[in-house]
């Protein structure tokens, strides 16, 4: 089994204050992991750094990513390599249409690939079908990106552009908060439908509901900028039924 994504001892600060306090995680490629911790614990800005955002220092550690180093990788490039990110608040971005944007995408990871361009007929053929499984109307797809959309839409959006993109790492950053039941049931069926063996998952979430239809591999609970324990699937149950008071200090 290949190793998709190594942390080892990872500190980051965030406005002058220590954040990440020593993670370590490895996920093997085709795993799913979910991570879950009370607000504050370091899980977005994990998630984030991973991304490549702007502001964070690492102060200590390393990241590999398909045995690279991933943290000189400037985001276009980690995009390009092959990591993808759903964000927790999808942004809306005026005046391109969802289509444009993603054949742009598209393309451009096409490009780093070596691979020809796809045209615009191809491209539609190719995005159809995805987009109805969704639960996505033909007119979102030529609607300026996220604007007006609804949450569900927009969380079934960034599922559109997983699908699209086809990530060798995707990071889903608590892609279930807001979700009523169906459109949760619809997010897990797209996530699901995207666990492959060369495929890695990684879910930040605070509810056990989305992990009963997106059984993860592993699970691992942060707090206070470092994972604290790992389980299976019953963890996070354990978690809904107990919260995480007796967790308190584990993380010390």
């Amino acid at each position: 089994m290949n190793t998709m994504l190594e942390i080892k001892e990872l500190c980051v600060d965030f406005n002058d204050k220590n954040i990440l306090r020593g993670v370590n995680l490895t996920i093997q490629a085709g795993e799913v992991h979910a991570i879950m911790g009370p607000n504050g614990s370091g899980k977005s800005t994990l998630v984030n750094l991973l991304a490549g955002r702007a502001g964070y220092q690492v102060t200590a550690g390393q990241v590999l990513f398909q045995g690279e180093d991933l943290l000189p990788m400037q985001p276009e490039e980690r995009a390009k390599a092959g990591i993808f990110l759903g964000f927790q608040y999808p942004v809306e971005i005026p005046g391109i249409s969802n289509a444009l944007f993603m054949k742009t995408a598209l393309n451009a990871q096409r490009r780093h690939q070596h691979l020809a361009e796809m045209e615009a007929m191809d491209f539609r053929s190719h995005t159809r079908k995805m987009a109805k499984s969704l639960g996505l109307e033909d007119g979102l797809l030529l609607r300026p990106v996220n604007v007006g959309f609804s949450g569900g839409e927009k969380k079934r959006n960034e599922l559109f552009q997983m699908m699209i993109l086809q990530p060798c790492l995707a990071i889903l950053d608590e892609i279930d908060s807001g979700l009523d039941i169906d459109a949760l049931v619809t997010v897990a069926s797209g996530i699901n439908a995207l666990r492959t063996p060369q495929r890695s998952i990684l879910m930040v979430t605070h509810y056990q509901r989305l992990l009963n239809d997106v059984v993860p591999d592993r699970v691992h609970v942060m707090m206070d900028g470092r994972i604290v324990l790992t389980g299976s699937k019953d963890l996070a149950m354990e978690l809904e039924e107990k919260g995480y008071g007796w967790l308190a200090g584990a993380g010390q």
